[in-house]
């Protein structure tokens, strides 16, 4: 992806877990250009995984946690 306007680091990662953006995490308000495509993924988590980032999130929001800024 390649910006077309104005870039800023997300605050939900860059500010709170990784100072200093070491994941290149960014947000726009202006549309992103396509410049190449993802062909092969490394495998995704397994379903044990998954349900216990599932779990986590719902707690989080039963605490009455702010997730997004």
């Amino acid at each position: 992806m390649e910006p077309t306007g104005p870039i800023e680091d997300d605050p939900n990662l860059t500010d709170k877990k990784f100072p200093g953006n070491p994941t290149l995490s960014y947000r726009s308000r202006d549309p992103l250009r396509v410049i190449a495509e993802v062909m092969m993924w490394p495998q995704g988590h397994p379903p044990e995984r998954l349900q216990q980032m599932k779990d986590g999130l719902a707690r989080l929001k039963a605490e009455g946690a702010e997730i997004i800024d």
